[in-house]
């Protein structure tokens, strides 16, 4: 059985992805990274000088109890909330304050979404959801890589359904294509299994992991589950808009241990 290694972020060196200990580049760099909503005697501060490095090619899953900051986190990482203060980094690129119309491409062009809806739109069939961010983009449409896709989700045979047609769990399978198909720098998934049923909800992150292992993908995921964090190469743990710890090889076992001694509830 592994050992459970948590400790503080900053003084971690965790081994990332399942087959290799060279550390890889950051697909996302985030550093002092500061959000605050709200104004004066109303501020609530949900990140709070927030630094860590998000490895290509692997999958972090981001933990906490509710209000610990984890989702504020993905979606600044993802330039889908502003931070107050703090740098962002896409590879090169610094998404941080970037005006909305640039952050709309990038996220189109280089990241790939799956949220626990799923967001598919209802008047297209599931292959129209899948190439509709290529076809927004003016890019081609690569017929290989779109039947290859289909092929590792399993969808090749529902793709040309409409999405009231399509179980919850193939809708995300479509949602899952759809992210995958820009072959973005990133995925980043908040709660994709929350909607699912169990069994459903473990073929979803099997997906998510062989992204990782067979594809090279980034994934970024958001979790309350200890199931599905166990699929990550590291967990990090927020509380009170810090993180506190990073799990590397993160099991179900490992981290319901750290969560009970820490005082973390979900």
């Amino acid at each position: 059985m592994r050992k459970a290694h948590v400790v503080a972020l900053s003084n971690e060196k965790p081994r990332y992805g399942r087959n290799t200990d060279v550390r890889p580049r950051a697909a996302v760099r985030v550093k002092g990274l500061w959000k605050v909503y709200g104004q004066e005697s109303v501020k609530v501060t949900a990140l709070r000088d927030v630094t860590v490095d998000l490895p290509a090619g692997s999958f972090t899953a981001i933990m906490g109890p509710s209000g610990s900051g984890k989702t504020t986190l993905l979606q600044c990482a993802a330039g889908l909330a502003e931070p107050t203060r703090g740098s962002v980094m896409l590879e090169d690129t610094d998404i941080a304050g970037m005006a909305e119309r640039q952050l709309a491409l990038i996220r189109r062009e280089r990241m790939g979404f799956v949220f626990q809806g799923f967001n598919l739109l209802p008047a297209l069939t599931g292959r129209e959801n899948v190439v509709l961010p290529l076809l927004l983009a003016r890019r081609p449409v690569d017929a290989q890589w779109l039947e290859s896709v289909l092929r590792r989700t399993g969808m090749s045979e529902h793709i040309d359904r409409y999405p009231h047609q399509l179980s919850g769990g193939q809708q995300q399978r479509v949602a899952l294509c759809r992210a995958l198909m820009a072959r973005p720098e990133v995925i980043f998934a908040d709660e994709p299994t929350g909607a699912l049923d169990t069994r459903t909800g473990e073929e979803i992150l099997t997906l998510l992991r062989s992204a990782v292992d067979e594809l090279e993908q980034t994934v970024v995921m958001v979790t309350h589950e200890p199931t599905a964090a166990s699929y990550a190469d590291q967990a990090l743990f927020l509380r009170d808009g810090r993180i506190v710890g990073t799990m590397r090889q993160p099991t179900v076992p490992l981290i319901t241990e750290y969560l009970t001694r820490s005082g973390h509830t979900r």
